[in-house]
């Protein structure tokens, strides 16, 4: 049996994207609760296939790519070129020394690649030496004249919509490039048309309709439409926590440092919103709770901060293919006064959880100085988390 091809991926991520709106570039964008680049990146970091992850961008976001792919495995990034050609030709130079047998080659706006689309890829440029993905053309398409007269109306069975990645043997893409860019070649939209020029012959093989480009507003608003609709899984859960008061000059309250006369009696740092906000997402799972996962009898925990049990509670529906839509927290206490850290404590679980301030809320109330939190001896909260997985999850 002939040995696996050694594949590498390039996706580029360079462009300005203005088509689609305000907002930044758009592969920094968030679609489905994640960014663009994110996704359309994973799924080549994870495939057992693909050796190594070349991205290309353009060097003024290099903060926002290393927030926005956090988690990731892949090379150190490329600096893109003035078109998408000059970025691929980067990309191609930055994997030389890797000296890959097949390159695919994706662009960050297509961020619904999926697994299948890739192993596609490789066996096509294993078998063929160039090939890329296609879809038929659903609608009758029209050749028009400069003044937008029809000057010929193309058999639409020969039609096909061009996607990526498009994949190829990688010494004969670099060798392409390193051509066109000699002889002042720059006019080209995918790497299939420089290669067609360069004298390959490109093959095609079957696309997904999934992977569609995100170019406008519509587009996204599109798109998050068709995500919101394959989560129809609606779960909601409820946490509960309580810590009594000890020796100290602060308490952790939703992962806000609060000045206060005591301390909290607890093993990690007793931040009693985030650890109730934990137990409500993991009942919304159905994944037990947060005694279970981070058990206060292991000492690695003690004094562990707790916006590390929220964000791998997060991490447990992101799992799933989920998604969270609300998280809410009501603190129970007399002392300190939460209204004026009400936004602080917000934006610091939106931060965590990775959402929009908008799905967080934050409540307080006293017991009207009856019981426990009424005699001042602690606080205590409750919570409720909202959260929506496929079907088949």
């Amino acid at each position: 049996m002939a040995p696996s091809p050694r594949t590498a991926a390039i996706v580029v991520a360079a462009g300005r994207g203005l088509r689609a709106g305000h907002g930044g570039p758009k592969q920094y964008r968030m679609i489905g609760g994640q960014t663009v680049i994110f996704r359309a990146m994973a799924p080549f970091c994870t495939h057992p296939g693909i050796a190594v992850v070349q991205p290309v961008l353009n060097p003024d976001d290099t903060a926002m790519f290393e927030a926005a792919t956090q988690g990731l495995r892949h090379a150190r990034p490329a600096n893109g070129g003035a078109t998408r050609q000059a970025s691929v030709h980067a990309g191609l130079e930055a994997l030389a020394a890797e000296k890959p047998d097949i390159v695919l080659i994706h662009d960050a706006a297509r961020p619904f690649v999926s697994p299948a689309l890739i192993a596609r890829a490789i066996e096509a440029a294993a078998r063929t030496g160039a090939a890329i993905p296609a879809i038929p053309v659903a609608d009758t398409i029209k050749l028009i004249d400069a003044t937008g007269d029809i000057e010929a109306t193309p058999e639409r069975a020969r039609l096909r919509i061009a996607q990526t990645p498009q994949s190829f043997r990688f010494d004969a893409i670099l060798d392409a490039h390193r051509r066109a860019a000699r002889e002042g070649r720059a006019d080209f939209t995918d790497d299939a048309a420089l290669a067609e020029w360069a004298g390959l012959t490109v093959a095609t093989f079957e696309g997904d309709v999934a992977n569609m480009k995100l170019t406008t507003p519509e587009d996204f608003v599109r798109e998050e439409a068709r995500l919101a609709s394959l989560l129809g899984d609606i779960r909601t859960g409820t946490g509960y926590d309580v810590h009594a008061f000890g020796e100290g000059d602060h308490v952790m309250i939703c992962g806000v440092r609060v000045p206060h006369a005591k301390g909290f009696l607890a093993h990690s740092d007793g931040d009693v919103g985030l650890h109730a906000l934990v137990d409500a997402i993991l009942g919304a799972l159905a994944d037990g709770d947060i005694g279970s996962h981070f058990p206060p009898s292991d000492p690695k925990w003690k004094g562990a901060s707790s916006d590390r049990f929220l964000k791998y509670a997060v991490e447990r529906v992101t799992a799933r293919g989920g998604r969270i839509a609300n998280l809410e927290v009501t603190l129970i206490c007399e002392r300190p006064k939460i209204g004026p850290l009400r936004d602080a404590m917000r934006a610091r679980i939106a931060e965590i959880s990775g959402l929009d301030i908008s799905r967080v809320a934050v409540k307080a109330t006293t017991s009207e100085r009856l019981g426990f939190t009424g005699r001042e001896e602690g606080i205590a909260a409750t919570a409720s988390a909202t959260i929506r997985l496929p079907w088949s999850a």
